[in-house]
Order: C-alpha cells, then sequence, then structure tokens
C-alpha cells in the first residue's frame, strides 16, 4: 500500500492533513514527529485518528529533523507511541533493543543510507531481520540504475516483508515497482512538492499516473531512458492510454547516465523484464550500437527513439522521422501527393530529432541546410546526408520554405528564449518548433506574428508517442487522449 508521509510543524495542521488523506483513499499515514515544533502530543495526534498511522522520529543522522543531544528523548517519544496504540513505528536499528514489543503495533526495523547503496546490503538485511522486525526497511541512495535491480530482487527473495526502496530520481522506479515485487508499502507525499526524503513522489502522481494501487506481479513494464529524466511527460501519456484500454501495463522514467547505458540495456532491462523503452536525450544516438536488430530507419539516420526487447535482444525504431513528416504535412494543402518535394528547409540542430527530421525531408527531395550551434556536428550531420551547412551565427540568412528547431531551445522553464531572430522569419514560411512543453513557444509566437505557417511540438510528440504505443502494445492508442493529456499536464505547468 501507499503510506503518505505528514511532515508539519502543527498538531492541528497533521490532523487536518490526516482526515483529508482518509478521504482521499489513503489506507496509511506516516506522522514524522521530528516535524513538529515544542511538545509532541501524541494522544492528540493517535486518539479517534481516522485511519492507521506509522509513527516515525527521524534524527539528522537518518534525514530526519530531530535535535543531536535528545535521544533518550525520542525514544521515550517512540515507547509512548507504542503505548497509545500506534499502528506501525519505525525504530533504527541501533536503538531496536531499547524499544521493547508492546501490544499490536507493529515494528519496522530501518536502514538509511543518503550516499549509496552498500555493497554489503544482503548483510545488512540479514542483520535486521535478527532483531525482531515485522517490516524490514532498507532505504538507500542509488548511484546507478543497477542499485534498483539489487535492491527489487532483495524484497522479492526475502522471508520477512521487506519495504526496499533507492531513494533519488535515478531509485523512482523502486518506489513505483515494489507492488511488482512483494514490498508491503512504498512512500509518497501530499504533492511533489513537499517531499519528506530524496525521490519521492506525490500521492495523486501514483495514483492517477501510476496506478501504483494496481500494479501485481503480472504487471507488464515499459518506460523511457533519458538524463535527465524529470521533464519528461511520455508516462502520463503511455499510462493514460493503458488504463483506457484496461491494460496491465506501467510506463516508467528511468534516469540512465551515459556511463550505465550498456549495463542498462544488457542486464538491467532483462533482469525487469522490460518489454519496450523510448529513448530520449542523450540516448538517442548512442543507444544504435547496443542493438540487435535496428530497422532501416534507424540504420539511416543513425538515432533511434524506440527500443522492443525479444528473444533475439533489444530491437530499434524510430518514430521521430515519421511523426515530424506527419506532422509537417498539416500544414500543406491535403491534394498535393508530395508537398515537400522541391522544397528547402533549415534544420536547427544535429542531435537524434533533427537527425531524423534532417533524414526523412531528404529522403522526400528536399534541400536541407544544418545549422548546430557546434560546428563539428552540423558538419557530420550534413556529410552523412549529402546536404549543406550555415554557420549558427549565419542561420536564417538564406530564404528556405521550411524552417525546423530540432534543438531544446525555448523549452520550459527557459520560455523566453528563441533559436532565431524573429527578423528570419517570413510570411508564409513554415515553422515547426518540435519543442512541446511550452507549446506555444516563443518562436512559435513570433512565427504567427509574421504570418508564418506554424507546427507546433505537440503535434509531433503525440504523433511519434502514439506510434511508440502501437509498436509495445499492437493496438492504437487515442491520440486525442494523449493530445489531451500532454495539453493538460503543460497548461496546468504554464498556469502555476
Amino acid at each position: 500500500m501507499i503510506c503518505v508521509s505528514i511532515g508539519r510543524g502543527r498538531h492541528k495542521h497533521v490532523i487536518a492533513e490526516h482526515r483529508h488523506l482518509v478521504d482521499l483513499g489513503v489506507k496509511l499515514v506516516e506522522l514524522r514527529l521530528d516535524y513538529i515544533n515544542g511538545t509532541i502530543k501524541l494522544k492528540r495526534l493517535l486518539n479517534d485518528r481516522p485511519g492507521p498511522v506509522l509513527v516515525t522520529v527521524r534524527r539528522e543522522q537518518d534525514g530526519g529533523r530531530w535535535a543531536p543531544g535528545m535521544e533518550s528523548e525520542r525514544q521515550m517519544v517512540l515507547r509512548t507511541a507504542i503505548v497509545e496504540g500506534a499502528d506501525y513505528v519505525d525504530i533504527e536499528e541501533d536503538i531496536a533493543a531499547n524499544i521493547p514489543r508492546y501490544g499490536s503495533t507493529k515494528r519496522i526495523i530501518s536502514y538509511h543510507n543518503f550516499r549509496e547503496t552498500p555493497a554489503d546490503i544482503e548483510e545488512i538485511h540479514e542483520r535486521i531481520r535478527q532483531l525482531d522486525p515485522d517490516i524490514v526497511k532498507l532505504a538507500t541512495m542509488a548511484n546507478s540504475p543497477h542499485d534498483n535491480i539489487r535492491m527489487l530482487r532483495l524484497a522479492q527473495r526475502s522471508e520477512v516483508p521487506t519495504i526496499a526502496l533507492c531513494m533519488g530520481d535515478m531509485g523512482t522506479p523502486t518506489r513505483i515497482l515494489g507492488a511488482k515485487y512483494g514490498v508491503p508499502i512504498t512512500y509518497s507525499t501530499y504533492s511533489n512538492e513537499r517531499t519528506l526524503a530524496p525521490g519521492q513522489i506525490g500521492f495523486q502522481q501514483m495514483r492517477e499516473i501510476y496506478g501504483y494501487e494496481d500494479i501485481n506481479a503480472d504487471t507488464e513494464i515499459y518506460g523511457v531512458i533519458a538524463d535527465p529524466i524529470g521533464h519528461s511527460l511520455s508516462p502520463q501519456l503511455h499510462n493514460a492510454c493503458f488504463r483506457e484500454q484496461g491494460m496491465n501495463r506501467c510506463y516508467l522514467p528511468f534516469r540512465v547516465p551515459r556511463e550505465h547505458l550498456a549495463t542498462f540495456i544488457q542486464e538491467d532491462c532483462p533482469a525487469l523484464d522490460i518489454k519496450g523503452l523510448s529513448v530520449t536525450i542523450p540516448h538517442k544516438e548512442s543507444i544504435v550500437k547496443l542493438l540487435k536488430k535496428p530497422d532501416a530507419t534507424v540504420a539511416g539516420i543513425g538515432a533511434a527513439n524506440t527500443i522492443l526487447f525479444g528473444e533475439e535482444g533489444p530491437a530499434g525504431f524510430n518514430s521521430d522521422c515519421d511523426a515530424a513528416l506527419a506532422s509537417l504535412a498539416t500544414a500543406f494543402p491535403k491534394q498535393e501527393e508530395n508537398p515537400l518535394a522541391n522544397r528547402s528547409a533549415l534544420v536547427l540542430g544535429a542531435g537524434g530529432v533533427a537527425k531524423a527530421i534532417a533524414w526523412g525531408l531528404k529522403n522526400h527531395g528536399v534541400d536541407v541546410i544544418i545549422s548546430s550551434r557546434t560546428d563539428e556536428s552540423a558538419a557530420e550531420l550534413a556529410e552523412s546526408l549529402g546536404c549543406r551547412t550555415v554557420t549558427w551565427e549565419d542561420r536564417g540568412l538564406e530564404r528556405v520554405d521550411i524552417l525546423i528547431n530540432g534543438t531544446p531551445v525555448g523549452m520550459h522553464p527557459n520560455v523566453n528564449e528563441s533559436p532565431i531572430d524573429k527578423v528570419r522569419l517570413r510570411p508564409g514560411m513554415i515553422v515547426f518548433d518540435t519543442v512541446y512543453n511550452p507549446e506555444q513557444t516563443l518562436l512559435i509566437k513570433e512565427a504567427r506574428k509574421r504570418d508564418c505557417k506554424v507546427v507546433t511540438g505537440v503535434e509531433m510528440f503525440v504523433r511519434q508517442a502514439a506510434m511508440q504505443y502501437q509498436r509495445f502494445t499492437g493496438v492504437q492508442p487515442s491520440r486525442d487522449l494523449m493530445r489531451d493529456t500532454l495539453k493538460k499536464i503543460t497548461g496546468a505547468a504554464k498556469a502555476s
């Protein structure tokens, strides 16, 4: 189940938040008493409580706020919580012998490490198992994606119920996949803005985006890999469609640094039985050499954004190209058979998205010009496609029919940036910005003012996600649902 942590300074706020969470359907809350200002009044918090509680009084050394030098008082609070009938208490392993079992209160005996997931985590688990716990809790920092595998496997094998979670954004998978691996409790907070530990996810997000309460041993796992990962909105779109179509599938964000990519694909994905992945910055190009079966588009572009895992190993595809061309087609009259033929285009950027779009345009008879902030990258891409380059300083000086921004310039939160000076936008030019958050980028706004035809990144993002979804499931998703979900998220971000 999801345990929502409450860390408030006043008793009345703790009580009010507890009642509200129970109304939302929360089955267990953690009362972080180290956040209370002044004297802790346990009877006030525990008498007439609206639902089960886990009492925690965390020391600074374990990530809490309890002041050093007051350890005897802290242990007295924990003993009193047991006497007053708290449903659970969290006791660190080094004081477990000082806090005896009493009544029906269950003992969670815990270990925290904010630096690493130790090599001897199995031995630490066995040590705690000897201390008469009802539940063992291990919370460690993930320094590699493989730390998630170690912790989930430990929980799955344990004869004693074990909460095994990794902290930090690299440890997010353990917080979501706990239910699949037999973890009895996962921790969450009231909202993403009020986290009490690194990597915690808000309760509504755990329930509404990831469907945590429906995850079980048979749930199929998909995800997106990137570094950083926090900006990705793919989980919202894919999980919304899984839910609408009644599929027992979950799509997760995986932060994978460059140096861990090979291990993640070759070892971690099989260990987690991941069925498919979306791939984004910075891995679209480097992933290609790890594929056993790249399709013709991937081979031509030199970049992949979709991976399927089968018996023969990972197969790679690229939905960016087809999605971009389909999005561009919306700017032309429908009766034109090949509206791109004999036109010219300036592609800004030389990364995975820019490569896919430039390759697709070239194959449709477009005169492509590449411009990148890194001249070497632009030259390399242009040479591979047989097209021209212009320097970043001179971008936009040459008249073209189509301008495509394949860079992240203008992406939230840097919404006041544009990849090109507005004076270089001509009436009638088609301006396509692949940035989708926000949809109305500064480039798109300025293009509209200059009577350009515009294509937004939302159109491309939804189309490529829908193509990926069909690869993953064999079923067409609702593009309208994906589009509405995306606009709702980006609209909320803009409003905040």
